[in-house]
This record gives C-alpha cells, sequence and structure tokens, in this order.
C-alpha cells in the first residue's frame, strides 16, 4: 500500500468517526440528558491485535 492511500484511509475513518461522534452527542444534547453547561466526553481508540489504546479527554460547552 502505498503511503498517500494510508494516509487517505486513515483520514476516511477519522472522517467517519467525527460526522458519527457530532450527530451522537448533539442527539444527546437535544434529549435534555446533561447536567450542568458543560458534557465531559472521552474517546478512547483501540485497534484489534494491536496494544494501541489511545485516549483523549476533554469538555464541551452547552449553549
Amino acid at each position: 500500500m502505498s503511503e498517500d492511500a494510508f494516509n487517505m484511509s486513515i483520514r476516511k475513518f477519522l472522517k467517519e468517526v467525527g460526522v458519527t461522534s457530532q450527530r451522537e452527542i448533539e442527539e444527546t444534547v437535544r434529549k435534555g440528558q446533561i447536567d450542568g453547561n458543560k458534557l465531559k466526553v472521552r474517546m478512547t481508540l483501540t485497534a484489534e491485535g494491536t496494544d494501541l489504546n489511545h485516549v483523549v479527554a476533554g469538555e464541551i460547552e452547552l449553549p
């Protein structure tokens, strides 16, 4: 696999993660399932057959 194809494959996956994650967060907020004015979030990336375990945590300010 070429480096360009590899990078495009990663970008395609990350775009899917970003778009679907945003939809899920928006739906959760719309349903009113949030207490307070910030939503604490955490995303964990794993890959089968590897020891990859990357965690990103943060807060999203609510409207």
